[in-house]
C-alpha cells in the first residue's frame, strides 16, 4: 500500500550518538517530521542494543520512513535489516566504517567490536533503496572497501569527495547534500 504522507526521517547516529554540531543533528533541526534514535544509557557499544533501539524507534512511527545513518549507524541499519521486515522507503548510509580492518587509535579495536556483536559485517542486499555516501579519504574505511559494501547491499554509491569521516572533526557541521539525498529517497 502506498502512502501519500511525507516520510518520517529517522536519524541513526554512530557510536558517539548526539553531537551538537554534527550534520545529522543540524539536519534533524532543519527538516520537518524528523526523529532521532535515542542514545543508549547502557551497553553503548553493543550492536544488539543499538539494533533494538532502532527497532523501538521504528515501532513508534506510522507511515513511510527514510533512514539517515552515519558511521556505526550505517552498521546498525544493515544489521537491523537482516532480521526485520518493516517497510523502509529508503536509506542514506553516510561514511560506513570498515569494522573488519583495524580502526585508528581512539576507536574500538576489532576484538572489542567482535565481542559486542558488530562482526562480521552483513553483505546481504538491503530490502530498500539506499545511497552510500563515501569519502575518498575516510580514516575509518578505504573507498575500495566501501565500494564493495555498497555493491553487496545493492546501494547506489556516491563519491562525496575527500571529506574525511564526514563529521565535525573533518570540518562538517552542516552538510547540504544530505538534504538532496533525503529528498531523492523520499
Amino acid at each position: 500500500m502506498t502512502s501519500s504522507s511525507p516520510p518520517t526521517i529517522l536519524i541513526v547516529p554512530g557510536l558517539r550518538d548526539h553531537v551538537e554540531d554534527h550534520w545529522q543533528t543540524i539536519l534533524a533541526r532543519k527538516l520537518p517530521n524528523t526523529r532521532v534514535v535515542p542514545p543508549l544509557e547502557h551497553d553503548k557499544l553493543d550492536c544488539a542494543a543499538r539494533i533494538a533501539a532502532l527497532d523501538r524507534a521504528l515501532a513508534s512511527i506510522t507511515g513511510p520512513v527514510v533512514l539517515v545513518s552515519h558511521s556505526a549507524g550505517v552498521m546498525t541499519t544493515v544489521h537491523w535489516a537482516q532480521h526485520h521486515q518493516r517497510e523502509i522507503k529508503g536509506a542514506l548510509l553516510a561514511a560506513p566504517p570498515d569494522f573488519e580492518s583495524p580502526l585508528p587509535d581512539g576507536y574500538p579495536t576489532m576484538d572489542v567490536l567482535r565481542q559486542h556483536g558488530w562482526l562480521s559485517t552483513p553483505r546481504t542486499r538491503l530490502p530498500f533503496p539506499s545511497i552510500v555516501a563515501a569519502s575518498t579519504n575516510d580514516p575509518l574505511a578505504r573507498i575500495e572497501q566501501v565500494t564493495q559494501l555498497a555493491n553487496a547491499w545493492g546501494s547506489r554509491l556516491v563519491d562525496v569527495g575527500a571529506v574525511g569521516h564526514l563529521n565535525p572533526a573533518s570540518g562538517f557541521g552542516e552538510w547540504p547534500r544530505a538534504v538532496e539525498f533525503v529528498n531523492e529517497l523520499s
